[in-house]
């Protein structure tokens, strides 16, 4: 992995300082202190998202004890359309504790980057596509995290083969690839077409470190990307899922009524909040819940997942087979 310190081309080693390229991904109600600081002190990143913390007050308490415990760079991801009611405050406390990055999704980054990058905080943005990495670089983000459509969560429509050549071809900042990797073959083979570095997020839902269920943890041991779909119930977006026998009996898709008041020009600012709220809760379930009668969240990359491991352990397989 050879530095260069050409902008377009630098690495996340050194846009971060750290050993190896890679983000442990922000996992909504999966991420957690623990596994940030274990992150840290294997020389890679991790990110939280704010909406892992009920209020205002617990968040800023979990960033100054990742202020305190992390031996290396963390970071924030934030949903910034009008969906995340706390988008400002969370925003503000981030700016206020200075953590070293912000991950933008689903909206505009434009306010986010003027005021973190007042305080010295790296910026970098999800995209799906061209035409919003555009938009994100002009707005003056760090990096761009091209979300292939191998990610778990929000996934996007286009292949990593042809999502990443484009994306490096065409702009001008680091592009981090999001997606597709499980093992140490796969990380090499992203990184020889050019990312500046991985967001990995599905292989460390089953960690020691993390908190969520035994039962979503043997999930992700006992079922493969085969297995994988999507669902529009959680969000109103799709949103990648493990195809439990649950979710065969209750179904992926919105109702009639669902989809209507979702695409309603009145009312679908409101409504896309009410079922990212429901959404929320019914993850909320899945993570901590011992119960098989719900959604666990998850992608194509639980493949390679076949026991319950230390984050030490699954990084020293990435980075070295």
């Amino acid at each position: 992995m050879e530095n260069n310190k050409n902008n377009k081309t630098k690495l996340l080693t050194d846009l971060l300082n750290i050993k190896y390229p890679i983000i442990l991904a922000p996992m909504f109600l999966v991420s957690n202190v623990k596994m940030l600081v274990a992150a840290s002190k294997v020389g890679i990143t991790g990110a939280i998202p704010a909406l892992n913390f009920r209020t205002i007050e617990a968040f800023e308490k979990a960033l100054i004890e990742l202020k305190e415990k992390s031996v290396g760079p963390f970071g924030i991801n934030l949903i910034v359309n009008k969906s995340n009611f706390y988008y400002k405050e969370q925003l503000a406390a981030c700016c206020k504790h200075q953590v070293d990055y912000i991950i933008t999704s689903l909206g505009s980054p434009e306010e986010t980057i003027i005021e973190a990058h007042k305080v010295g905080i790296k910026v970098f943005c999800d995209v799906v596509d061209l035409v919003y990495a555009k938009k994100v670089e002009a707005l003056g983000a760090d990096a761009i995290i091209a979300v292939n459509k191998e990610a778990g969560g929000h996934a996007g429509p286009t292949s990593y083969q042809e999502l990443l050549p484009l994306l490096i071809k065409n702009c001008n900042i680091p592009i981090i690839s999001a997606g597709g990797v499980g093992n140490h073959e796969q990380m090499e083979q992203m990184l020889s077409l050019g990312a500046a570095g991985l967001s990995i997020g599905s292989l460390f839902i089953a960690s020691e470190e993390s908190d969520v269920s035994q039962e979503y943890k043997e999930a992700c041991i006992n079922y493969g990307a085969k297995d994988i779909v999507f669902t529009t119930k959680l969000s109103g977006t799709k949103c990648t899922i493990i195809n439990t026998p649950y979710v065969q009996e209750v179904g992926t898709e919105q109702s009639g009524l669902d989809q209507f008041l979702n695409k309603n020009k009145r009312l679908k600012k409101w409504y896309k909040a009410f079922t990212f709220y429901k959404g929320m809760k019914k993850l909320n379930n899945a993570a901590t819940t011992n119960t098989n009668k719900t959604f666990w969240c998850a992608g194509p990359s639980i493949e390679y997942v076949k026991e319950i491991k230390p984050i030490a352990a699954i990084v020293n397989s990435l980075v070295n087979g």
